[in-house]
């Protein structure tokens, strides 16, 4: 049963990240089904791991909430990784700020380079995702948002495969 709500939430984790690549905006219909298979998995391991996993979660929220209030992170990514760690005891969902972190530097860092890579290295017109290439680079060189919730998405991921 695990593995079936593990892999489902990778599944939606990939598809906000998506969503949040094309629109930088995750609506909250991922964050709402993820919170609700994350509680389903807390309370059916029993009061204590659901108790520890909704005060880790609020303890992330509110600590991305102040990120968020600074214009540092967005509403839909605050949300996203709260949602996740509903889903994660609470070493796991240090170990997913851990990743998402990790993931969102690697992100940044490509996000700085793409722009200013030689031709011949990026994607012609022939290439399926080239027109989403194009996209990003004007977004970038106009100073747009980087979509972390693809950082967050990495994260959770890593962690859900960690944990097993």
């Amino acid at each position: 049963m695990q593995v079936a709500i593990s892999v489902l939430l990778g599944a939606l984790l990939v598809v906000a990240a998506w969503y949040d690549l094309l629109t930088r905006s995750i609506p909250d219909r991922f964050a709402l089904m993820l919170a609700a298979l994350g509680l389903a998995e807390q309370a059916s391991a029993g009061w204590l791991p659901l108790a520890q996993a909704v005060l880790m979660a609020a303890l992330v929220l509110a600590l991305l909430l102040g990120l968020a209030m600074l214009g540092w992170l967005g509403g839909g990514d605050v949300k996203l990784a709260a949602a996740v760690a509903l889903g994660l005891p609470p070493l796991a969902t240090l170990g997913f700020l851990n990743n998402t972190v990790l993931a969102g530097g690697v992100l940044g860092l490509c996000y700085l380079v793409a722009p200013h890579l030689p031709p011949r290295w990026r994607p012609g017109a022939r290439w399926p995702r080239g027109r989403l290439w194009r996209i990003e680079v004007w977004r970038l060189r106009r100073g747009g948002p980087v979509p972390y919730g693809v950082a967050i998405a990495c994260g959770g991921i890593l962690s859900l495969v960690a944990r097993g």
